[in-house]
């Protein structure tokens, strides 16, 4: 029988992680447009409000539905407004692991939402859900998300080399595509253990111009 994540909501002191909802459409396709997001990640470009809908009514069920993972809207707890989103991937219900990403909108940067959300996440996954490791791939250019990963804890265990596209604007305005590396992080039960005391102050939290 395959496991499968709940429909949970998750709360920190200025977030709320919780289910895509239909009404995210709108924000969902403003912050996926984003030249950031775009450059990172492997969003269609443009990304339209019927992309973001197949994605909340059909994609995210599906991979929670079969087991593959989870996504989560991070909005915040005072505004309701939608920040960023968490996902968990590749999912191994034997051994209990897991791959996180984050994408966060640029409305909301600065802000420190990405570590606060992974944090929360990891501490749900390790404590609730019982799970004994959590890995994030950067690409190797990325280095606010590595700072992000490096301030949750994570411990760095190598390179994948050439793994990984990425995407650069061209002067027509285009897009294309281009090789790097992935570096792999790795987060374990243990390690939180040094982290979660300095993070559970938000103004302890470092902020980040850009990152997915």
């Amino acid at each position: 029988m395959t496991s499968t994540f709940p429909n949970i909501s998750i709360s920190t002191e200025r977030l709320v992680l919780r289910p895509l909802d239909e009404d995210d459409v709108p924000a969902l396709a403003e912050m996926m447009n984003d030249e950031q997001i775009a450059a990172w990640t492997d969003v269609p470009q443009p990304f339209t409000e019927a992309g973001a809908r197949h994605w909340i009514t059909q994609y995210a069920p599906a991979e929670r539905g079969s087991g593959h993972g989870l996504d989560l809207a991070v909005t915040e707890f005072l505004t309701q407004r939608l920040v960023g989103i968490v996902q968990l991937t590749r999912t191994d219900w034997r051994i209990r692991a897991t791959e996180l990403s984050y994408i966060v909108a640029p409305w909301a940067r600065g802000e420190g939402y990405a570590s606060e959300a992974a944090l929360a996440t990891a501490q749900w996954l390790f404590g609730d859900q019982k799970f004994e490791r959590i890995e994030l791939r950067t690409a190797a250019d990325n280095t606010a998300s590595q700072q992000v990963a490096q301030k949750i804890g994570c411990i760095s265990e190598g390179v994948l080399r050439n793994a990984c596209i990425v995407h650069v604007r061209m002067e027509d305005g285009t897009w294309t595509d281009m090789r790097t590396d992935f570096i792999v992080w790795s987060l374990l039960p243990e390690d939180l253990a040094s982290t979660e005391e300095q993070l559970a102050d938000t103004s302890g939290f470092t902020s980040y111009s850009d990152w997915n």
